[in-house]
C-alpha cells in the first residue's frame, strides 16, 4: 500500500472513478483505474476496490481486463479472486472461472467453503445448461413484478400491537446506537424454480430464510449499544398485488447500496447470507458488512440438525453478540425480560408471527403463509411459564382470528403466565378486537 502521504492521492482517484462509474462514464473510469494499477496494481485492497466498485455497478467485463493479469491468490487473498470469478461466470466463461475456483480452493480457507461449493455448483451448471443460475454473490432472482420494495422491521414481529405496552416489554435505550441489520437469507439451490416457489405456499426453507434474521435482530433489541432491523425484500406485482420474494443467491454490494438508500437513518453494519440443506439439517453462512464502506469483515458458520438445534443456534447467536460486543440489557422495571427457552422452537414462533404481520399489511397474501398450528401449539406449551411467550401467543392469535386463518387444529384458549404486562396485553388487544 502507498504511504501516509500518497494514500489520499489513491482514496481520492479510486473516489473519483467510482463517481465516473455512478454516472455512466465508463472510458473515463476506466482511464483513472489504468493509471492506479500502473503504480498500485500489486496492492489486494486496489483490487478488490476496482473490482468491487466495477461489478457494483454492472461493468462486469472490465473485472476481467483489469484484474485477471494481475490477480495471485496467495498474494492477494479471496476478495478480488471472488469478484473475479463472478464476473468469469456473469460472462459465460466456465474455463476462466474454472481457474479461479480452483486457486481459491487452493488458499485452504475454511470461511469460504460454502460459499466455494456454490460457485462449483454455478461452473456445472454454465457447462451444462450455458447458464450460471444460482451464483452466490449476484443479483436476486427477479419475481415476474414490474418492481420491488425493501421492509425493514424494526421490531419483534410478534410486538407489534403491543405498542402502547412498549416501556413495559422492550428495553430502554439511550445514547448513540450502532444501526445494525439482518437480511433476509438466500437459499442457493434450494428450488428448481425460484419464481415458481414463490407463488406457492410457504415452506421450511423460505420461511427460516426469513426467521432467522429476525431471530438474531431479536436478540440485538436486548443489547445496550444497538438498534437492529431485519430487512426482507417484497416484489409489486404488475397486477397490483405483493408478496415475498425468495433468494437463490446472496446481496450484492449493489443490493446492500439501495438497502442503506431506504434506511431512514442509516446503517453500520448489516448481515447477510445464505442457508443450504445438509443431510439432514441445515448449513448457515453469515457475512459482516460495514456499511460505509460496503467491504465484508467476516463471516460466521452454524450448523445443525433438529437433535442439535437448540445447542448449536444457542451457542452461534451468542457467538456472534461476543464478536460484536453486544452487553445484553436487563428488562424494564416492572415488565418482561427476553425470550427463554428452546430456539429451533422460537424460529417456528418467529417465522409464523413475521408471516401473521406481513399479510395484515397486505405485503404478503394470507394463502401463501405456511400453517400456524405449530407454532400456536409451541407457544401454548411456552405461554404459561414465559411471558414473552404468552404475549406472542396474545399478539399471534389476534392475528389469525383477524385474518380468519385455519388454526390447524390449535387450541382457541391456553394459560397464559401470570404476570401484569400479561394482563394488560390481554385488555388491549380485546379492547382493539
Amino acid at each position: 500500500m502507498e504511504s501516509e502521504d500518497q494514500m489520499p492521492g489513491l482514496l481520492e482517484r479510486l473516489k473519483a472513478a467510482r463517481e465516473f462509474l455512478d454516472r455512466g462514464d465508463l472510458q473515463a473510469a476506466m482511464a483513472i483505474y489504468e493509471d492506479v494499477l500502473a503504480t498500485d496494481g500489486d496492492d489486494a485492497d486496489v483490487l478488490e476496490a476496482v473490482s468491487g466498485d466495477l461489478g457494483s455497478t454492472g461493468n462486469i467485463a472490465p473485472i476481467v481486463e483489469l484484474i485477471a493479469p494481475r490477480y495471485v491468490a496467495e498474494r492477494h487473498g479471496p476478495a478480488a479472486g471472488l469478484n473475479l470469478l463472478q464476473a468469469y461466470l456473469a460472462l459465460g466463461d466456465p474455463d476462466g472461472a474454472r481457474h479461479v475456483l480452483d486457486v481459491l480452493a487452493a488458499l485452504n480457507r475454511p470461511e469460504l467453503e460454502e460459499r466455494l461449493l456454490g460457485f462449483g455448483a454455478a461452473v456445472s451448471n454454465l457447462l451444462e445448461t450455458g447458464e450460471a443460475a444460482g451464483i452466490p454473490g449476484a443479483r436476486p432472482a427477479a419475481a415476474s413484478s414490474s418492481s420491488g420494495t425493501a421492509v425493514s422491521i424494526s421490531k419483534p414481529a410478534w410486538f407489534y400491537g403491543l405498542e402502547p405496552l412498549a416501556g413495559l416489554i422492550l428495553p430502554e435505550k439511550l445514547g448513540n446506537l450502532r444501526r445494525i441489520a439482518f437480511t433476509q437469507l438466500a437459499l442457493p439451490g434450494a428450488y428448481p424454480d425460484v419464481v415458481a416457489a414463490m407463488g406457492k405456499p410457504e415452506d421450511e426453507a423460505g420461511r427460516l430464510s426469513r426467521a432467522l434474521p429476525a431471530w438474531l435482530a431479536e436478540a440485538f433489541h436486548y443489547s445496550a449499544q444497538y438498534a437492529p432491523v431485519a430487512a426482507y425484500a417484497i416484489a409489486n406485482k404488475a397486477d397490483g398485488s405483493r408478496h415475498p420474494v425468495l433468494f437463490d443467491s446472496d446481496w450484492t454490494v449493489e443490493n446492500l447500496r439501495q438497502l442503506v438508500k431506504t434506511s431512514s437513518e442509516g446503517l453500520d453494519y448489516i448481515f447477510t447470507g445464505f442457508l443450504t440443506r445438509e443431510g439432514g439439517g441445515w448449513a448457515l453462512t453469515l457475512r459482516l458488512w460495514e456499511a460505509r464502506k460496503f467491504r465484508e469483515r467476516r463471516q460466521f458458520m452454524a450448523r445443525w440438525t433438529p437433535e442439535t438445534a437448540d445447542v448449536a443456534l444457542a451457542g452461534f447467536r451468542d457467538e456472534l453478540c461476543r464478536f460484536m460486543e453486544s452487553r445484553p440489557l436487563p428488562a424494564p422495571g416492572g415488565g418482561v425480560g427476553r425470550p427463554s427457552g428452546s430456539p429451533l422452537a422460537w424460529l417456528e414462533v418467529l417465522g409464523a408471527s413475521l408471516g401473521l404481520f406481513l399479510a395484515g399489511k397486505q405485503l404478503a397474501p394470507a394463502a401463501l403463509l405456511g400453517p400456524v398450528g405449530p407454532a400456536l401449539r409451541e407457544l401454548e406449551a411456552m405461554a404459561a411459564a414465559d411471558p414473552v411467550a404468552a404475549l406472542a401467543w396474545l399478539t399471534t392469535d389476534a392475528r389469525v382470528r383477524e385474518l380468519g386463518i385455519d388454526r390447524g387444529g390449535a387450541a382457541e384458549r391456553t394459560a397464559l403466565a401470570d404476570h401484569p404486562v400479561v394482563a394488560q396485553a390481554r385488555r388491549l388487544l380485546a379492547g382493539a378486537g
